[in-house]
């Protein structure tokens, strides 16, 4: 028989021992429980490291306290146990670090908003708390075949914002190509959080040339603002700049200033 390792996590802790105690009972589940983002990131390393990873999180959505609406700091793959992870930003923190890790949020209420961002953050289903235990197993099997599961009422809620998160970045996709080649060298270089001296000194350019630069990117992008800027990249998928070993880009690069 192949067994199944389950690791449920949530901070309600009478929750996360009854739910443990009821999947346990299945003849083909191991299941263990973790109170806390960062207990839930111990347990996958070690795990991990003694060959027995598990194959499914149960991961509360609502871990840590994380207030409805606010879009979750994300990944998140180490902390005290003091810190707070919130449910998302853990299952990022999880599908990054654990790819084949699967994720399912459980969440008191259906919210589209934050299933979307779930699913963005590498969940493969969202399923209610109160749902049925043969219910829950479903979706535990469904996820390790691949599947997505949400609750029907959900889909073309999430779906709406999926398209209209994909719209958005399409438009700051097609903001940042109208970047010149070193005008995107110069936004990396503000995704990794360097100063205008900073820059000039990686890219081998003045202070004033690079202040220009980064006055047109900003124009181009239609922002503001430094921040606003690199909120709009990341958007976008773009990254920081590599700066390498030496924190510095090479010369041969500078010649496009």
């Amino acid at each position: 028989m192949v067994r199944v390792r389950v690791l449920v996590v949530d901070d309600h802790r009478i929750f996360a021992e009854s739910l443990a105690a009821a999947l346990a009972a299945e003849p083909d589940v191991d299941v263990s429980a973790a109170g806390s983002g960062p207990a839930a990131l111990r347990c996958l390393e070690r795990a991990a490291s003694e060959g027995r990873r598990f194959d499914v999180l149960l991961v509360d959505a609502d871990l840590g306290g994380h207030v409805p609406g606010v879009r979750p700091a994300a990944p998140v793959r180490d902390g005290s146990e003091d810190g707070l992870v919130d449910g998302i930003s853990l299952v990022a923190g999880v599908r990054s670090g654990q790819p084949g890790v699967r994720v399912v949020v459980l969440a008191e209420k259906d919210d589209p908003g934050r299933a979307a961002l779930a699913l963005g953050a590498g969940a493969s289903g969202w399923v209610a708390k109160d749902c049925s235990l043969s219910r829950l197993l479903s979706v535990i099997r469904g996820v390790l075949r691949d599947e997505t599961h949400l609750p029907p009422a959900l889909l073309t809620g999430v779906l709406r914002e999926l398209t209209a998160a994909r719209k958005h970045r399409t438009e700051s996709e097609l903001l940042v190509e109208s970047l010149t080649p070193r005008e995107r060298e110069v936004l990396r270089c503000m995704v990794a959080g360097l100063g205008r001296k900073a820059v000039a000194e990686r890219l081998y350019l003045s202070p004033h040339t690079v202040r220009t630069h980064m006055q047109n990117v900003l124009g181009k992008l239609g922002v503001h603002s430094t921040l606003a800027a690199v909120a709009l990249a990341r958007r976008a998928g773009v990254g920081p700049a590599d700066l390498g070993s030496s924190g510095r880009i090479g010369p041969q690069e500078s010649n496009s200033a």
